[in-house]
């Protein structure tokens, strides 16, 4: 965020209460002052954001005493806007934008680029809605407004549960070892949030707990029915939900066309790719890269609009890349 409000004209102030923290951001220069002590980060500023673990948030809205516009980015919001009611302006938020990653160091200002940003209007002034309403706008963000408790439910299915699955499905593979060294694309993808940091995500499971649990519940007998299903060869009830999440997850994503090239395990392979992009022009959608699990390079899957896909192979087969 401090980097994106730099890039942006804004004079950045950052502080945290680990010193070792305060050197780290002092010297990527992440913010243009790193302050010595939280009063010296928020004396005179025109907004400050709250980005500490969910559960250090409350104790820092009681105690904070500023006329600034004050937000958090916390991933679950039951009882923080309670404890932030009692500031002249405050609303609080959340960017659904995130990395596996964590510290100072995997910091990116594009990170919200495109990215939903909920705004929490409970309590909220329309004025101060707006103000951070333009803000995160300004970062790239597309904010949509909604309550707490709407929030929480959304959040529940849409980023808890994921985080909870990842782990289940590791945890299911350890009891399965030979298959580990099987794993590929799909299985990767499926657990790759597994990799985050496991003290903030406890916060945040266990803060948004009695909404979670019922979402585990519900998903777990969907998973019971899924078994039946399988193991009784219905292959009209399986087939029937697949489908159905087929239609579900094309209406998530602009319509698009793969195509995937086959990389090789040498330098200057990305670079090819890149020259091929910049010739071609596409617009790029997603991508994927699969390495190969014993090493030898990978395969590169590039979606661009129905009706580039052409441009883009012509493209790659110029540079010398072979397409998968």
């Amino acid at each position: 965020m401090a980097l994106g409000l730099s890039a942006g004209g804004w004079h950045t102030i950052g502080w945290d209460p680990d010193p070792l923290v305060r050197r780290e951001i002092a010297a990527l220069g992440t913010f243009e002052t790193v302050a010595e002590s939280e009063a010296a980060a928020i004396e005179g500023v025109d907004l400050i954001v709250l980005a500490g673990p969910p559960s250090s948030v409350p104790e820092i809205l009681d105690r904070l005493s500023t006329d600034a516009l004050v937000t958090d980015v916390a991933g679950v919001k039951a009882g923080v806007v309670e404890h932030g009611s009692r500031l002249a302006h405050f609303v609080s938020s959340h960017p659904m934008a995130g990395r596996e990653v964590s510290g100072p160091g995997a910091a990116s200002s594009s990170l919200f680029r495109g990215a939903v940003w909920i705004l929490v209007t409970d309590g909220a002034r329309s004025d101060d809605l707006d103000a951070l309403e333009a803000i995160v706008t300004s970062v790239g963000a597309n904010p949509v407004r909604m309550s707490a408790a709407e929030h929480d439910d959304a959040v529940a299915v849409v980023s808890h549960l994921p985080q909870v699955l990842a782990a289940a499905l590791l945890g299911e593979a350890t009891d399965h070892p030979a298959g580990l060294g099987l794993a590929s694309g799909s299985f990767r993808d499926l657990t790759r949030v597994a990799a985050s940091n496991p003290a903030l995500w406890t916060d945040l499971l266990v803060g948004n707990g009695e909404t979670l649990a019922a979402v585990i519940e519900s998903y777990a007998g969907r998973l019971h029915r899924w078994a039946d299903a399988v193991r009784e060869g219905r292959s009209a009830d399986v087939s029937r939900a697949l489908s159905a999440s087929q239609e579900t997850r094309k209406a998530m994503a602009p319509a698009a066309v793969a195509v995937a090239v086959a990389l090789a395990d040498e330098p200057g392979e990305l670079a090819k790719v890149g020259h091929a992009l910049e010739a071609s022009s596409v617009d790029v959608r997603d991508l994927q890269l699969r390495h190969a699990t014993y090493g030898g390079g990978g395969i590169l899957t590039l979606s661009v609009r129905p009706g580039e896909a052409e441009t883009l192979r012509g493209a790659l087969e110029a540079e010398g890349l072979f397409l998968a």
